[in-house]
């Protein structure tokens, strides 16, 4: 039952197409992240999950079961907005348990679940404490137990830690990826946030402009992303994209870059997919899988950007701009020549007219 089809899904606002043609399929239990940035269709995707929206086109199943129609109060869903939304002039008790009461539950368990639910958030202290005059964060929290102690099969949370402060967002992650865990919840959850999606997610569904750009495990998704806008989203920085022409050398199959010479000899299923392609292709690779080498590509230090255990230097600029993540004691310098070898293993290739990664990564 809380297995979610989406079957040729559509979505359309007059003339404006806010969902194009999606498939996908979120497996009973599975914690699925929808990732993407501002208005790339994954909060309209999640709306019509809820029932909130209905499709133009295409169908939304749970299980066997067609929702055309179904109101979103018959849907069984859990539901928890980027607003919190909970009521300020009740007690986080009163909130949390709203809706076993609405339920008709018994006293004794209304009183069992809101408890052990404040307890599994942190809130048993707060209980009896109005929710008027509370943190933002407290207050999040409460929604997000209010919705969840009715342990809905399906639980849809739409962007919910994005008005809160990061200390607080980090503790939630886990918190939140416990809940899941323990009450064996189908969750989808909403986000622009490439490090929630990475951190809780089972698998990730990364979105840009109503598109449906890749499907994968996060490790699937960083690793081998599928076209030219997931190795830009995934990753902080990005993934570095070079464009150049496949060429032959005396040890093997490269990558010509121009004025940053000739890319490192390519793994051999990369070798296989620079002889496949029949134009100029994308050389990617990601900032920290580098090293210092005698022979690579040769960019000056730009600029130096220190982040506690890890600095990142920018090397050169316009096309030829590079990025390398390195351990905080590498001793490199403004205006200093860098050689960088990316890791064979670790390269990507992708065609640069279409965007799409090339067969054999």
């Amino acid at each position: 039952m809380s297995m979610i089809r989406l079957e040729n899904l559509v979505k359309r606002f007059g003339p404006f197409t806010a969902l194009q043609t999606m498939d996908l399929t979120i497996e009973n239990g599975e914690f699925m992240a929808l990732l993407g940035p501002s208005g790339c269709g994954k909060s309209t995707t999640m709306n019509m999950i809820a029932g909130m929206e209905e499709p133009s086109e295409g169908r939304i199943l749970f299980g066997e079961r067609d929702m055309a129609g179904v109101a979103m109060g018959q849907r069984g869903v859990g539901f928890v907005f980027q607003n919190y939304a909970i009521f300020t002039h009740m007690t986080v008790r009163q909130n949390l348990s709203y809706g076993l009461r609405m339920t008709g539950r018994p006293k004794a368990e209304v009183k069992a679940r809101s408890e052990a639910m404040a307890e599994l958030l942190q809130l048993t202290e707060l209980l009896d404490r109005p929710a008027a005059g509370l943190s933002v964060n407290i207050l999040q929290r409460v929604a997000i137990g209010r919705s969840a102690v009715m342990e809905p099969a399906i639980f849809l949370l739409d962007e919910p830690l994005s008005n809160v402060d990061a200390a607080f967002r980090a503790v939630m992650r886990t918190e939140l990826k416990a809940l899941q865990r323990q009450f064996k919840q189908t969750m989808v959850y909403v986000t622009h946030d490439q490090l929630e999606a990475m951190t809780m997610a089972d698998r990730i569904a990364v979105m840009d402009h109503g598109v449906l750009q890749q499907v994968g495990t996060p490790l699937q998704i960083y690793n081998a992303p599928a076209n030219l806008f997931v190795a830009r989203f995934i990753g902080s920085p990005g993934m570095n994209l070079l464009e150049g022409q496949p060429v032959e050398t005396p040890e093997g199959m490269a990558v010509d870059l121009g004025a940053l010479g000739i890319s490192p000899v390519l793994a051999p299923e990369q070798a296989a997919a620079a002889l496949a392609a029949r134009g100029r292709v994308v050389y990617g690779f990601r900032p920290e899988q580098v090293t210092l080498a005698a022979r690579g590509l040769t960019l000056p230090v730009s600029f130096v950007e220190r982040i506690g255990a890890r600095t990142i230097l920018h090397l050169g600029q316009g096309a030829g701009a590079t990025k390398a993540v390195f351990e905080n004691d590498h001793g490199l310098g403004l205006g200093q020549a860098v050689v960088l070898a990316p890791l064979p293993e670790a390269v990507r290739l992708f065609d640069a007219a279409s965007g799409q990664a090339l067969k054999g990564n």
